[in-house]
């Protein structure tokens, strides 16, 4: 039985408090993507995807995710343990040493939900379409997912994924885009123009889907259902996201200096009660 959108709310809530106290405890990461893309990533895991239990490396018979612009690894950490991949009490050891739970997602440790590792931006649609075409050769006929950051686009590798995707029909992919206009060094526009992405995604050969409020978890179910009834017709599919940095908190909301700094602890505590969840009973 899938959550509702009362109990996914709630986990994205959750999620949200997650977050901040992982990134305050160490005075380190970045919240404003995390909390941008909580919906997201909430509705994918706990509806959109089709998971078995358990992890292994192969992923065989089960849909897959990569996240590709892997500095929001505080949200990708807390979905994969509240979707039941390791301890919900391991968030606590974000960032430290010797723990799994680096700033970027790695593999060497052998963290449950992790099969890529995603520190250097612009790879994860590369690796994404070996596992797509793995599974065509294997005659798995389930799904792979990534998730990309509109800054990320300005690196080169990713349009030469784009255009191999298309050229080899890699129709079992849907690749998302972060779609919030801001980067470490402010807008997207300010840093490096892209001009229209669903002109580019198009012009690729790519059938692409705009969900115009990817901060609203109904709305990222119905347009992530659309993107998956699209699959199987010869063409990779682009999910535009457009989501706000800094979703649900609102000092961190409209603006790019929350990509990557911390809150200190009276900021903390201003940004917890606007994500109040039954009093933080749940949190690690």
């Amino acid at each position: 039985m899938k959550p509702n959108t009362q109990q996914l709310s709630d986990l994205t809530i959750q999620v949200r408090r997650d977050i901040l106290r992982m990134v305050h405890a160490v005075n380190s990461g970045h919240p404003g993507g995390s909390l941008g893309c909580t919906e997201f990533l909430v509705a994918l895991y706990q509806n959109i995807m089709e998971r078995k239990e358990g992890f292994d490396m192969d992923g065989i018979g089960e849909d897959l995710f990569f996240l590709s612009n892997g500095h929001i690894s505080p949200v990708f950490y807390s979905v994969l343990a509240r979707s039941g991949y390791f301890p919900i009490s391991e968030l606590a050891t974000f960032r430290l040493l010797n723990s799994r739970l680096q700033g970027h997602p790695t593999t060497h440790e052998g963290l449950p939900g992790v099969r890529m590792a995603s520190g250097s931006l612009g790879q994860g649609l590369s690796v994404a379409l070996g596992a797509a075409q793995a599974k065509k050769l294997n005659g798995d006929n389930h799904l792979v997912y990534t998730l990309h950051g509109d800054g990320e686009l300005q690196e080169g590798q990713n349009w030469e994924a784009i255009m191999y995707a298309s050229a080899k029909k890699v129709d079992n992919l849907i690749a998302t885009v972060d779609l919030n206009g801001k980067q470490i060094d402010g807008t997207t526009d300010e840093v490096l123009a892209m001009g229209s992405l669903r002109a580019k995604f198009e012009a690729f050969d790519w059938e692409v889907i705009e969900i115009t409020k990817g901060n609203d978890i109904e709305s990222i179910i119905g347009g992530m259902n659309e993107a998956k009834a699209r699959t199987g017709k010869g063409k990779p599919v682009c999910v535009l996201l457009h989501t706000e940095m800094g979703n649900g908190v609102d000092y961190m909301m409209y603006s790019h200096a929350w990509h990557g700094k911390a809150p200190n602890d009276a900021q903390l505590a201003t940004a917890l009660e606007q994500n109040y969840n039954t009093g933080g009973n749940s949190d690690y």
